[in-house]
């Protein structure tokens, strides 16, 4: 334990600033993650075959890849086409990837509001849009928030994938702090308490966002 103290009290500042890093990747990659799910979502429910297709081509594909290949792939990849430094390489990976998956969630969740909803407004001389808008989403967006929370979360602790491409994040400082002083056991107990800290904060927020709503 003592071990595990020193480690801690020695690396504290360094794992604070990673600790930001972790949250700015998480925060960036889920506002991505969250406008392209929910464009994706409304291509797949759309009566158009070609969107309909274009969203199924892209979930299939980011969701049969591992999130590690498609961070290597955007940072050393595309090279030649565009430059992105590994924070944006990571970030945008993350929204991407988890685009994928919040798109099914919003699809889902749009889809279970009764059909009934979609006529009664028709009724009301809306159109389609409008009644996406001001009735379906809103309820849609409420029934989705449990599993975006977890959606999140999930997306948080990937983040430690970014280490491949050199990010300063939590992970990459505990691998770089147990090759320096082989202390590997104290440097990623330590990681795993500041990402068991990160996880629990947000699962709080995410509790206060439910109840706030009043999420069954």
């Amino acid at each position: 334990m003592l071990d595990i103290w020193n480690m801690f009290t020695r690396t504290f500042f360094g794992f604070l600033e990673a600790s930001v890093i972790t949250i700015q990747l998480t925060a960036v990659g889920l506002v991505i993650g969250s406008l392209l799910g929910l464009v994706f979502a409304l291509f797949k429910i759309s009566n158009s075959k070609i969107l309909q297709k274009v969203a199924g081509f892209y979930i299939t594909i980011i969701r049969g890849t591992p999130l590690i290949v498609q961070i290597s792939f955007l940072y050393f990849g595309i090279s030649s086409l565009i430059v992105l430094s590994g924070f944006w390489a990571g970030a945008i990976a993350l929204g991407v990837h988890n685009g994928a998956y919040i798109a099914e969630i919003f699809r889902g969740a749009i889809q279970s509001i009764d059909k009934g909803q979609h006529e009664a407004s028709s009724s009301l001389g809306m159109t389609t849009a409008q009644s996406m808008r001001r009735i379906i989403f809103p309820q849609a967006f409420k029934r989705s928030i449990p599993p975006l929370g977890n959606q999140f979360i999930i997306c948080l602790k990937d983040s430690s994938l970014v280490y491949v491409i050199g990010v300063s994040e939590i992970y990459s400082l505990a691998n770089m702090e147990a090759a320096q002083s082989f202390q590997q056991f104290e440097a990623f107990f330590v990681a795993g308490l500041y990402y068991l800290a990160l996880v629990m904060i947000f699962s709080y927020l995410l509790k206060l966002v439910e109840n706030k709503l009043d999420v069954q």
